[in-house]
């Protein structure tokens, strides 16, 4: 089966930067969605619904919900089955709980998340 764990997430000011990671399992199942799936992140605020903010093709083209263009970067890296999320100039609009899946999702591949607050 396949697991997807998210980290880095933490309290920044506005304007700050923060890093996303999310490592799915490094067995048969993880490699495979890495090789055959598109990916994304995905974030939800309190009272809102989870919503996907960036993802990744195979090949490598991306794309991102206007509200986060020109300030985050998805990437990927196959070979490790991990997937990134670079944001800079947070806003505390950005304020929400991040998770990584497949694109379009896959409910049982949801993990718990990683909390990224913005707040000065």
């Amino acid at each position: 089966q396949v697991q997807l764990v998210e980290s880095g997430g933490g309290l920044v000011h506005p304007g700050g930067s923060q890093r996303l990671s999310c490592a799915a399992s490094r067995n048969i199942f993880g490699i495979t969605v890495f090789s055959i799936k598109d990916l994304g992140w995905y974030r939800q605020a309190p009272g809102n619904q989870r919503e996907l903010v960036a993802a990744i093709s195979l090949d490598g083209s991306t794309n991102y919900t206007d509200h986060v263009k020109g300030r985050f970067t998805i990437s990927r890296d196959n070979a490790k089955t991990m997937v990134y999320l670079q944001m800079n100039n947070l806003k505390p609009d950005d304020t929400a709980v991040y998770y990584c899946n497949t694109v379009p999702a896959t409910a049982r591949y949801w993990g718990q998340g990683t909390q990224v607050t913005v707040s000065s």
